[in-house]
């Protein structure tokens, strides 16, 4: 299968990465912005290819992300939207360029994505998007999440939307809402918070969730969590 997985560098994605590029059946092409990590994974893993992206500045990389997206690729399997940045402070605190930041990564940039592969899908392709469970309504919210959990919630909703415009054309759309999930992004919005579940003990869902879920799911937010947080 050919495979996208955008933001694949820390937390949950990377383990995704780990996985799916076990099983040499898969190509993988993998984006970040940790150039240094994306360079590692080419390296470790000959079915993977790197593309060093910033979502918060997408207009800027459309051209070169296409490029080279449509040079190793002529149809595209399965997208997963992985990316993700929060930042911890009161709503009253946030700087217009902080408010646009997380908005632009967690919802621009990802939307901005799948309008650009869209043409390389097929009948029986998948985009899995990752929301939390803080853009999940009616689960609990957080104080100092209100723009991650907003961004959140928009992806939620937008994965909604896709599936029915892509219907059609046999695409399938789905949202995980991941919960508590021992990572780098839980440690700085929760110092100190100890979850019950590993970031590879996720990615496992996610990449089997990824591979197999539009069997049976579409158009679907899904929470997946032990506990909220």
């Amino acid at each position: 299968m050919n495979i996208i997985v955008n933001g694949g560098t820390r937390g949950i994605g990377i383990e995704v990465v780990r996985i799916l590029a076990g099983d040499f059946n898969n190509n993988l092409i993998v984006t970040g912005r940790n150039e240094t990590i994306l360079k590692s994974l080419e390296n470790k893993y000959s079915n993977v290819r790197s593309i060093a992206i910033d979502l918060s500045d997408i207009d800027s990389q459309t051209e070169m992300f296409s490029k080279n997206v449509y040079a190793h690729f002529d149809r595209l399997d399965i997208l997963i939207n992985m990316a993700g940045l929060l930042i911890n402070k009161d709503f009253d605190t946030f700087s217009n360029k902080e408010a646009r930041a997380i908005i632009e990564t967690n919802f621009i940039g990802p939307a901005a994505i799948i309008r650009l592969l869209r043409p390389l899908m097929v009948k029986g392709s998948h985009i899995v998007n990752i929301s939390s469970m803080g853009g999940f309504q009616g689960a609990s919210k957080y104080r100092g999440l209100s723009y991650y959990s907003a961004s959140k919630a928009a992806i939620a909703c937008l994965s909604e939307c896709l599936a029915e415009e892509f219907r059609e054309s046999g695409i399938n759309v789905n949202c995980l809402a991941i919960g508590a999930v021992q990572t780098e992004m839980v440690e700085e919005a929760f110092p100190g918070y100890k979850a019950p579940v590993g970031a590879g003990e996720m990615a496992e869902y996610v990449a089997g969730f990824a591979l197999k879920g539009n069997k049976y799911f579409n158009g679907k937010i899904i929470p997946v969590a032990v506990t909220n947080p």
